[in-house]
């Protein structure tokens, strides 16, 4: 009878084949492939987060349908109605016939048009370039940069009315600040500037100038610091000035706050109400196509048809350059 003694594994020797279990650090790669398919899982969303959802994303929409659009289709089918305003039952079919009207019966629509359009070009070559220079002055590190970013940003926390209050002040024929620097206060020589049809209108825009300049150089800082540092360096590695640097590189960086800028710049301007209302309720010089609206929609002789025609154009007037604006800049964008 033979004994074979069974030699002991030596501790060198390799895993045990054939029907032995791997360990996890040998899983097949079907188990390892279901593994990371279970770790990259999106988790479902809860009932309460569809409502939290539903809740977030629909009642500003809400706000917006009720608010805006609502309003905008209404004024835009009223447009081509007569109504006084009181009895829906009221209301009859009146084609274009209110267009034809303030487009050749009605005075003040022409020279509100041209002060609409002066207005914008007013604020986008005078007031805009004039916040975007405070901008790039107050981007360099100055000492008091804060005590002036305030002191700027001031008028844009004030209202429109409220500014044409202080102007008012400033230009007062008699006892106005103006008036007293020229050393005509008080005289027959002394320029009234909200009054003389000639003047008012330059004198308003400058007023409106004040806040829509704070405004501007309030979002072209936040522009210039979020300007990669590294394109500074780039351009001053290739031997690029200041001013070559700045138009060739950082203002084409900032496309989106240029974009922003624009929006706001046409809108603020045909939007403008407050200022010449409170200076004389938008007449004698001071026509714009939003005082029309006010005056033909709530005032003594309120024509809805014709104030409502009238908000139709400056809606058509103020999306028409935003628009083609838009559609310019996204299509470079596409072709680059």
């Amino acid at each position: 009878m033979s004994t074979t003694a069974e030699k002991p594994a030596s501790p060198n020797s390799g895993p045990p084949t054939g029907g032995a279990q791997r360990g996890p650090a040998h899983a097949s790669p079907a188990t390892a492939g279901r593994t990371r398919n279970k770790s990259r899982k999106v988790r479902r969303l809860s009932r309460r987060d569809k409502i939290v959802l539903g809740i977030m994303v629909g009642l500003p929409t809400l706000i917006q349908l009720l608010f805006v659009w609502l309003p905008t289709l209404a004024s835009i089918a009223l447009s081509f109605t007569r109504w006084n305003g009181l009895d829906l039952a009221d209301i009859k079919s009146a084609g274009t016939e209110n267009y034809e009207f303030i487009s050749q019966n009605y005075p003040p629509f022409w020279p509100a048009m041209q002060h609409n359009v002066l207005w914008l070009a007013f604020l986008a070559l005078i007031a805009t370039p004039l916040g975007l220079l405070l901008a790039v002055l107050l981007d360099q590190k100055i000492r008091g940069s804060k005590i002036y970013q305030s002191i700027f940003f001031t008028p844009v926390m004030l209202s429109l009315a409220l500014i044409g209050i202080i102007w008012q002040l400033f230009y007062n024929r008699d006892s106005g600040l103006l008036n007293f620097l020229l050393g005509t206060a008080g005289t027959p020589q002394a320029v009234d500037w909200f009054g003389d049809s000639n003047v008012n209108i330059w004198a308003a825009m400058i007023a409106a100038t004040w806040r829509h300049a704070g405004y501007v150089m309030i979002l072209y800082l936040a522009g210039l610091k979020g300007v990669d540092p590294a394109l500074r360096e780039a351009a001053s590695i290739d031997g690029a000035n200041a001013v070559q640097t700045f138009f060739r590189v950082i203002f084409p960086a900032m496309r989106p706050v240029n974009i922003v800028i624009v929006v706001i710049t046409i809108i603020e301007s045909l939007r403008a109400f407050d200022i010449v209302y409170v200076i004389n309720r938008g007449t004698n010089g001071l026509e714009l196509l939003s005082a029309l609206v006010i005056q033909n929609l709530i005032g003594e002789g309120q024509v809805i048809g014709v104030g409502s025609a009238l908000a139709v154009v400056l809606l058509v007037i103020s999306l028409v350059p935003i628009v083609f604006y838009l559609i310019r800049t996204f299509g470079k964008e596409k072709e680059a």
